[in-house]
């Protein structure tokens, strides 16, 4: 079998096996964590609320990503905290931690949803955005992989896990599941498509 047949027959192998964590811990599975997923952007949405999101390295552009592609296309208002002053000057005055955590702490307000996407599910950031969302009462839906007790995974309304255990496969599947919840929302279907 080539590199590439494994590669693909192992994401889709992953893709099967991604677990879904409601608040409390209990598996509920892909499809009610995507139908909880889209009831959160439902309700953000129709209140004029903000989703946020946040990621660090290829994380961060998926991050920029989802947020363009649910206001350019979705008509939901979105923003990335990924700007470059911004990244630099608040690592540098507040520290790294509160990159994400300051402007959540600034513009974030009750009935937004935060969109937490980390590889690890360790990054000290990341954690602290979460963090800053729980005291301003926003929704967290966070992308996880590589451990299973990673502590992202305990933090959210919805965690997403992917059982893989390098960068590469874990990123390729969260952007995966980052589309299939937007083009749910927005009623696309590829296999309905000529």
């Amino acid at each position: 079998m080539s590199y590439f047949d494994s590669y693909r027959t192992t994401l889709s192998e992953l893709l099967a096996r991604v677990s879904v964590r409601d608040r409390t811990g209990a598996e509920i599975g892909p499809a009610a964590g995507f139908k909880r997923w889209l009831e959160l952007t439902a309700a953000a949405k129709s209140a004029g609320r903000v989703h946020y999101f946040v990621g660090n390295g290829a994380s961060a552009t998926m991050a920029s990503h989802m947020a363009l592609d649910c206001a350019k296309n979705a008509g939901i208002r979105a923003l990335a905290f990924n700007d470059l002053a911004s990244l630099t000057a608040l690592g540098n005055d507040l520290g790294y931690d509160q990159t994400f955590a300051a402007p959540i702490g600034w513009h974030g307000q009750s009935g937004d949803l935060l969109v937490a996407i980390s590889s690890s599910g360790r990054s000290p950031n990341i954690l602290k955005a979460i963090e800053a969302a729980r005291t301003k009462a926003m929704a967290v839906v966070t992308l996880t992989g590589i451990r299973e007790d990673n502590p992202a995974r305990a933090l959210g309304d919805v965690n997403f896990y992917v059982p893989g255990h390098t960068y590469g496969a874990v990123e390729c599947l969260h952007q995966v599941l980052l589309h299939c919840w937007l083009d749910d929302h927005m009623g696309l279907t590829e296999w309905k498509r000529p």
